[in-house]
């Protein structure tokens, strides 16, 4: 499988111990990414006896660099999303368990004709999926400005949001195309306190690429496709690198409800789809951030289906 400087997997020991990986079983890779998830995860399968990985992503990028025959892994070129679709293509009547690493591979972030970063200029562009959907600078030429500033607000925690919002309805106005990425930094470092500038770059371009890509209707349809194909017993490991993700992903397997809302039975138990391990995600060690700074922001957790 490719090389592991496509995408340095975070928590790779713990995601590992989280899916009890059995050698006869069925799992799900949910974002190949550089493949280094889903290698380890066929290091610890025996094809022979039925074992199988089936490894999904939207980026032809990574798809290309995925093996293509390698015994029991099959490589799924489609978002995530589809997750439910494709096992019933596949004839899979059930999986042991589904691994979803939503960070963004460094790949993309160290691509300048991504989009992705604001490091380096280049096309703005955001999407994983370059073949679909429209890219950031189409968006910030037709979206409103109040919706706009919803996104930078959700999406981004931004409090200067609606100033931001604002600022590049009125650049479009004045004939900007936002084809660049240095075009959009234009419009928007005025707006940004000098000293958290690295920071606040960071969360215009995280909102921007959520709603590119419809990141949290994604995940919403993941989950909710993960619990359908799990086996009772099966598990569901998912590593969140922001905090809106992080609470769906807790929410939905606390109570089985992407708001938190508990729903319980005559008896006062809650009816809940899924049981979490642990009451508190797992973060990576100190040493793993120092080999690898990007994972810092990432939390594990992991649910076992009742």
């Amino acid at each position: 499988m490719e090389s592991e400087v496509y995408h340095v997997p975070a928590l790779l020991p713990e995601t590992l111990e989280a899916l009890d990986i059995r050698p006869g079983g069925i799992y799900v890779d949910a974002t190949y990414g550089g493949g280094g998830h889903s290698r380890a995860i066929m290091e610890r399968l025996a094809p022979g006896l039925g074992g199988r990985l089936y490894s999904f992503d939207q980026d032809l990028d990574a798809v290309e660099r995925a093996p293509s025959d390698l015994p029991g892994f099959t490589m799924v070129y489609s978002n995530f999303r589809f997750i439910t679709n494709f096992m019933r293509y596949y004839d899979v009547d059930g999986v042991d368990g589904v691994l979803a690493d939503l960070g963004v591979s460094f790949h993309h972030f160290d691509s300048p004709e991504r989009g992705f970063s604001f490091r380096a200029d280049g096309p703005l562009d955001m999407r994983m999926n370059r073949s679909a959907g429209r890219p950031a600078s189409v968006l910030l030429r037709e979206i409103s400005e109040e919706s706009l500033a919803d996104i930078f607000k959700i999406y981004g925690e931004l409090q200067q949001a609606r100033r931001m919002a604002r600022a590049i309805v009125k650049a479009r106005e004045g004939g900007e195309d936002f084809a660049t990425v240095s075009s959009l930094l234009a419009v928007v470092r005025p707006l940004i306190d000098p000293r958290k500038e690295k920071k606040e770059l960071a969360q215009v371009f995280q909102a921007l690429r959520i709603e590119v890509n419809d990141e949290m209707g994604a995940l919403r349809e993941l989950l909710e496709g993960a619990l359908k194909v799990l086996r009772p017993g099966g598990r569901l490991a998912v590593i969140t690198y922001h905090s809106l993700e992080d609470r769906m992903v807790k929410n939905f397997f606390k109570t089985g409800d992407f708001a938190g809302k508990v729903d319980k039975d005559f008896f006062g138990r809650v009816n809940a789809p899924l049981r979490p391990l642990g009451n508190r995600p797992v973060t990576p060690s100190d040493g793993e951030i120092d080999r690898n700074p990007r994972s810092r922001s990432a939390k594990l957790r992991v649910a076992v289906k009742l």
